[in-house]
């Protein structure tokens, strides 16, 4: 439908037309043993960019810059100091959209996967034994262009007690591809500050931290879409 025309309204119709192949025991229909834990937060964004570029070779004046292409997954599990009890928390994290033929990307937004919404850091240190010590746009990691990428966002979480932490992210090492001439988004990064020294993990991790560490996820910005100087 996007392909074809705003006007065409949603139905079966458009979809009949489309067929998929996927090949049994690949990436994209995968059988046991093999693990499919990221399948629906992380691989599913790496396919979607991939139909994205496809198209943007066919379509250049019609498909966007790329965008954050993951869900910054943050998972904290451990005993709660303040009343004793385990605790379990999970949340994706924004980050830039890939900018359009038609304007500039959006910042701070989750972008084709994830229907989650930004948790209120009020509600956040009330229910888990966190503090949100920095929240806020990545200024300037959106790609530049005609128009630009998207900003991605900043979240630096304290925590009070010992807790083991998860990391599902992607886009760390190569930010998301500018399109028509416009420059990729800055990469994200996780990063464990301890006494004031930065480390920076990896862009899939699992480890421990310890009461007064900051976790501080920094998501991609979008790519940009077309020549500055058009």
């Amino acid at each position: 439908e996007a392909l074809l025309g705003e006007s065409l309204p949603a139905g079966g119709g458009s979809m009949s037309s489309v067929m998929l192949h996927l090949p049994e025991r690949s990436v994209v229909n995968a059988a046991a043993p093999a693990s499919v834990a990221a399948g629906n937060v992380e691989t599913s964004q790496r396919i979607t960019d991939v139909l994205f570029r496809a198209f943007g070779e066919a379509l250049p004046d019609l498909i966007p810059a790329l965008s954050q292409g993951t869900m910054n997954n943050t998972t904290i599990g451990g005993t709660d100091p303040r009343t004793g009890e385990t605790f379990a928390y999970y949340e994706t994290i924004g980050g830039g959209m890939g900018a359009g033929p038609k304007g500039d990307g959006l910042s701070g937004v989750h972008v084709h996967m994830s229907n989650s919404l930004n948790t209120p850091i009020e509600a956040l240190e009330h229910a888990y034994p966190f503090r949100i010590t920095q929240y806020g746009i990545r200024r300037e990691s959106g790609g530049r262009g005609k128009h630009r990428g998207g900003d991605g966002l900043r979240r630096d979480l304290q925590v009070i007690g010992p807790c083991r932490v998860s990391l599902l992210s992607e886009r760390r090492e190569h930010g998301p591809a500018g399109a028509q001439g416009g420059a990729s988004g800055t990469p994200g990064s996780n990063i464990l500050i301890r006494d004031g020294e930065e480390r920076v993990l990896r862009g899939k991790d699992t480890f421990w931290i310890e009461a007064g560490d900051i976790l501080s996820i920094r998501s991609p910005g979008g790519g940009g879409w077309g020549h500055t100087e058009d």
